[in-house]
């Protein structure tokens, strides 16, 4: 089992100091919460670990020092749930510009192969024909973007952030 050590001087250092909120909803140090996330994803995929916090005597001993685990995997938890919110706001949004991509892609089928009868001369509508072919594809590139690769990298930071939620803390007096 691997140990992801975290030195401190201070509990205080491992939290974001701007913000008010209670101990356990607090947000972490980008710092930190870079550190944590950088050194798990290098981890193999199912690897244990843990996350060592090591602290001075003084403020190991703290009532809040026995709350980092809990701390940390709110926060974790909390940045999980904001990712899956953002994978599901792509989804919907995808699920827009797929609607609008497929109507754009009937209108100009409809109108390339009008265009094909209408125009006398063949070059002309030759060109027209495929320019609102392609015109139609085009406007479906993001949708297809969204559905074959955007949500990939939102899917990992997912697991990455659920996965450390899970991880158990311990803080060891320095």
């Amino acid at each position: 089992m691997t140990d992801i050590a975290i030195r401190a001087r201070a509990i205080g250092q491992l939290f974001n100091s701007l913000d008010p909120s209670p101990f356990r909803e607090k947000d972490l140090d980008a710092g930190v919460e870079e550190f944590l996330t950088g050194w798990v994803r290098e981890l193999p995929v199912h690897a244990p670990f843990n996350i060592v916090v090591h602290l001075p005597p003084e403020e190991a001993a703290s009532p809040e020092a026995a709350r980092i685990g809990e701390a940390f995997a709110y926060y974790f938890g909390y940045r999980a749930d904001a990712a899956e919110h953002e994978r599901r706001e792509l989804f919907r949004v995808g699920r827009r510009f797929l609607g609008i991509g497929v109507v754009t892609l009937i209108a100009c089928l409809t109108a390339s192969q009008i265009a094909a009868t209408a125009i006398p001369n063949k070059v002309i509508a030759g060109v027209l024909e495929e320019s609102l072919i392609i015109v139609g594809w085009v406007a479906n590139w993001r949708p297809i973007e969204i559905y074959l690769y955007d949500w990939l990298p939102i899917r990992r930071r997912i697991k990455l952030f659920r996965r450390i939620a899970a991880a158990p803390v311990t803080v060891r007096a320095d």
